[in-house]
């Protein structure tokens, strides 16, 4: 199922920076939380069966496009999936600080044993919720797929979970970078068949989120993470579909980004789309970037925010509106929705 929209499509058409009648908007976090309609489906399953279950990710997946109106929908999931299915154990306890692996990579003989896994195997769960989904949006939006970067996926599978400092991380590029070398080179591999899937099962474009890609300097940030996205693109066989970027307290490299093959950069909030158009948005479209903290404000401040953003950017195409990272999940969902009403009223001035 590779068909994609006709690119009249407001989404698609903005990820190629053509003509658009208003700037589109959606969530890199759609399904979450904020929803009461969300929370009623996790009260009946824990947080991988849903994950795991097509028909009720395909259910959360598309809420957001029902009852917010967003412009495109993107697959209910987990970034964490990929190092299950090389076969790290993962446990998900909510309000217990989050994912963790309790077997965290800890030498070469961790990294070696891991598997490239088949994402048509290993992961056919979110290749069914793919397909559940393209079916029953039935065009209405476009369907996202995503993936972690590699190197975000490293920093989990060697801490084992979140982390402050990072300190296993940053031990294995420093002390052994040849090793960090060996796990980052599987995980594009890995990394670049899911996406790959994804595609082929229906996802109109798809994403590589570089949560972690800001606790690196530059430099680092170039060997250890950049390196490796454009690994995963060289490797993609996106048909087509948009791919986007977005890489966190990373406007160091923006323009490095920019260069990496994507079609989409993401911006998170501390970034001026303004400048940034002005650096790269000749040849990539943008994505973003209000501050999510801002939907916890008045919906007249909310439309400010919008506004300015709207302003910095400036009349033309090639802007994909978000938030500046995922939405949190106390939100109100009245500002979630004066939010992208406000996206929806005043991009038509830009256009």
């Amino acid at each position: 199922m590779t068909t994609q929209l006709p690119l009249n499509d407001l989404f698609l058409r903005a990820c190629k920076r053509e003509n658009v009648e208003r700037t589109p908007v959606w969530f890199m976090r759609q399904a979450g939380r904020y929803l009461p309609e969300y929370r009623a489906v996790r009260a009946k399953v824990d947080f991988l069966t849903l994950c795991k279950t097509p028909d009720l990710a395909a259910e959360v997946t598309i809420q957001p496009v029902d009852i917010i109106g967003v412009d495109a929908a993107i697959i209910f999931s987990d970034i964490l999936v990929v190092p299950e299915a090389m076969g790290m154990e993962l446990i998900v306890e909510e309000g217990k600080g989050g994912p963790r692996f309790p077997s965290p990579i800890r030498s070469r003989a961790d990294i070696d044993k891991l598997p490239v896994p088949d994402p048509n195997s290993k992961l056919r769960f979110v290749m069914d919720a793919l397909r559940t989904t393209r079916k029953n949006l039935n065009d209405k939006v476009p369907l996202i797929g995503f993936s972690g970067s590699p190197w975000t996926l490293a920093a989990y599978m060697v801490e084992g979970r979140g982390s402050k400092n990072f300190r296993f991380i940053k031990e294995l590029i420093f002390s052994s970078p040849k090793d960090a070398h060996a796990l980052l080179d599987k995980l594009a591999r890995a990394v670049a068949a899911y996406l790959s899937a994804q595609i082929e099962s229906g996802a109109q474009a798809v994403q590589i989120f570089d949560t972690w890609g800001g606790i690196l300097g530059q430099e680092e940030f170039e060997e250890f993470s950049l390196r490796y996205i454009k690994q995963v693109l060289s490797l993609l066989k996106s048909k087509g579909a948009p791919v986007i970027i977005f890489c966190k307290d990373c406007g160091h490299s923006l323009e490095k980004i920019a260069d990496a093959g994507a079609e989409v950069v993401g911006l998170d909030w501390t970034i001026d789309i303004g400048k940034a158009r002005e650096m790269i948005g000749s040849y990539v479209a943008l994505q973003g970037n209000l501050d999510p903290t801002m939907l916890y404000a008045t919906p007249e401040r909310i439309e400010q925010g919008v506004q300015s953003i709207l302003k910095k950017f400036g009349k033309g195409n090639g802007h994909v509106f978000n938030l500046g990272h995922g939405i949190l999940p106390d939100t109100p969902v009245e500002n979630v929705r004066a939010f992208v009403n406000a996206v929806k009223k005043f991009s038509v001035q830009y256009h």
